[in-house]
């Protein structure tokens, strides 16, 4: 477990803050802070470049929670920061987990840095990703033509609505509760009339497998690209800032709604 420096504020009689430098002694002379560590003395507060002690340098950390109506579920689609400069945020909630904005993709708007929340992605698709709007089922299939690893084809019967969420690029999945990935979707193609309703998938991607006979399909869309929040009944707000200037960050924000299962 790493050690921090926990220090004590007069003014709101409380602890606001950890810090990372584990000094070996600590003294205040002549209104300035000295500390030692390794036999040497460092003074405090005096050069210009932030967060480095020892000549160790460290990120700025902030933890916060959204909890307001705590018996709702809720959506939290967005992060927006009061500050001078944007923040590398981690999102979790009591529900969901792993989403993240980096700071490259806050936009500054109106004098404040704004981003959606996006979800963690990977390929094959962790369990996580499951319950994101970004997975929907298609329907067990009619046959599988495995011929060409390249390009397999999933027939499905006339009945069965494929749907037009479903995007070339999208990664099939089969199987249940556990899916296998299947690969990836380089066709699509329906003519009901001509008893055509079938998708044409890419076995040979990473991870991808051949399918079954028969079984249960399904797709996901990318996990970052297709986010729509977090959700929970809270959130847990971990914002990082490795600026080595100095940085004021007043109110953290975000866009909330109710959701409706």
């Amino acid at each position: 477990m790493a050690n921090y420096t926990l220090t004590y504020n007069e003014g709101v009689k409380g602890f606001p803050s950890f810090y990372s430098y584990y000094p070996e002694y600590m003294v205040g002379m002549n209104n300035y802070f000295y500390t030692f560590s390794g036999g040497n003395i460092w003074r405090h507060n005096t050069n210009t470049t932030r967060n480095e002690y020892y000549g160790v340098l460290y990120d700025s950390e902030i933890t916060t929670i959204f909890n307001q109506s705590p018996l709702e579920n809720k959506i939290f689609k967005t992060i927006v920061l009061e500050s001078d400069s944007a923040w590398d945020a981690t999102i979790d909630s009591d529900q969901q987990s792993g989403s993240f904005i980096n700071k490259d993709y806050f936009v500054e708007k109106e004098g404040a840095w704004f981003a959606f929340v996006r979800a963690e992605s990977s390929d094959p698709a962790s369990v996580s990703q499951y319950a994101l709007r970004s997975a929907n089922g298609i329907s067990s299939n009619l046959s599988v033509d495995n011929a060409n690893p390249a390009a397999v084809i999933v027939n499905f019967a006339n009945k069965v609505s494929i749907g037009n969420i479903i995007s070339v690029g999208d990664l099939l999945y089969f199987g249940a509760p556990s899916p296998t990935l299947c690969g990836k979707v380089t066709d699509i193609e329906i003519d009901l009339p001509l008893n055509i309703n079938r998708l044409i998938v890419d076995t040979t991607v990473a991870g991808g497998s051949l399918p079954p006979a028969i079984d249960f399909f399904l797709y996901i869309k990318n996990g970052t690209a297709e986010s729509h929040g977090i959700l929970g009944h809270y959130a847990v707000i971990k914002l990082v800032n490795s600026d080595t200037t100095p940085t004021e960050l007043f109110v953290i924000e975000s866009e909330v709604m109710k959701s409706f299962p």
